[in-house]
């Protein structure tokens, strides 16, 4: 039997990436929903304050994308 995987992959994007990111949601990157330093997956991506994360989501209607924005 396969494995369930719970936990959606997560990528650190680099800052251009996050720069297209903010401009295409049209928001201030301060106003992205937040994700501590100390949270497992940052850590494992070794995520600093001020970067943001890309969470991928995929289910039968869809892939999805949502963003994180590090903080302390």
């Amino acid at each position: 039997m396969a494995a369930l995987n719970l936990i959606p992959k997560h990528s650190l994007l680099s800052a251009s990436e996050a720069n297209k990111v903010v401009k295409r949601l049209g928001l201030q990157v301060e106003k992205l929903p937040k994700i501590s330093e100390s949270d497992p997956q940052a850590k494992a991506l070794n995520a600093k304050a001020g970067s943001i994360i890309e969470i991928s989501r995929e289910d039968p209607t869809g892939k999805y994308s949502h963003y994180r924005y590090v903080v302390n």
